[in-house]
């Protein structure tokens, strides 16, 4: 009986630390985004929140307080993509989502009060396919502001390209055997061997990486020898590049107010003080 306990006391040893090991996303997310901040000279009051479900981040100005999706955590298995998940939630905040969704909302809502429900314009302005296609964009531009913060705190931005990968894609990406994501990924992609070439010889060290590396090399490939096409690829990146700059610098100088919101609060301001 002893030898049995003994035994088992043993194994034990040896599966606890692996437990102990374990890593835990949502515990990095104070001290990984607390970097990111410090590194950009983003507010420094902002905090973070780690949430069930979908981040709302629409007062954040207010409140200095980012919410993480705890969901949007499980496909980080480092610090590194601790910092993508992150990075891309100010993205949006930066690139003021919440309040073009706003924006969004009103001219919407305008459209669908004058066009009866069964006109053409009205169904296109309520569409799924008009959502997802503006969820896609929303999160491309954030991803790319994203990276720019991760590569000034010290973070490999490829990370970002990994976890972009690891979540679900559409049925038609599996059924054409590309990576989950690819659009997005690719952008982000583009965006980095264009501004960070260096990044991209550096690599990442991961099964996800290398099968998305297998997607994009031949498209970079047909790419850089079509001339017309790389000219109009650097120039597109050029533009993404300026674009950028100029949201973070709006940011910074407001001390956390994008553009967006700041056009938002003045047509609300208007629209509550009309007298008509």
């Amino acid at each position: 009986m002893k030898k049995i306990i003994s035994f088992l006391f043993s194994i034990s040893l040896l599966v606890l630390p692996s437990f102990a090991a374990e890593y835990n996303p949502a515990s990095k997310v104070p001290t990984v985004g607390k970097n990111i901040l410090t590194k950009n000279n983003l507010p420094s009051k902002t905090t973070f929140k780690v949430v069930n479900g979908i981040a709302d981040n629409t007062d954040t100005s207010s409140t200095n307080i980012i919410e993480i999706s705890q969901q949007d955590l499980t496909y980080a298995g480092n610090d590194n993509e601790v910092a993508a998940v992150i990075s891309n939630e100010i993205g949006h905040i930066i690139n003021g989502k919440a309040a073009k969704d706003k924006f969004r909302d009103i001219a919407k809502n305008a459209i669908t009060s004058t066009l009866s429900s069964d006109n053409i314009i009205s169904t296109a302005a309520n569409s799924d396919y008009l959502k997802s296609k503006t969820n896609l964009s929303d999160n491309k531009e954030a991803d790319i502001t994203g990276v720019d913060l991760m590569i000034q705190a010290g973070y490999n931005p490829l990370a970002m390209v990994v976890v972009i990968t690891k979540m679900p894609g559409s049925t038609l990406e599996i059924l054409q055997g590309k990576p989950a994501n690819t659009e997005r990924a690719m952008n982000v992609f583009d965006y980095l061997t264009y501004n960070y070439p260096s990044k991209i010889k550096a690599g990442y060290g991961c099964q996800e990486y290398r099968n998305f590396l297998a997607y994009a090399e031949p498209i970079v490939k047909e790419r850089n020898s079509n001339k017309k096409k790389l000219e109009k690829f650097n120039k597109e990146q050029e533009k993404n590049k300026q674009l950028r700059a100029k949201n973070v610098a709006q940011y910074k100088t407001t001390g956390g107010v994008s553009g967006w919101d700041a056009s938002y609060t003045i047509l609300k301001t208007l629209t509550e003080s009309s007298e008509r």
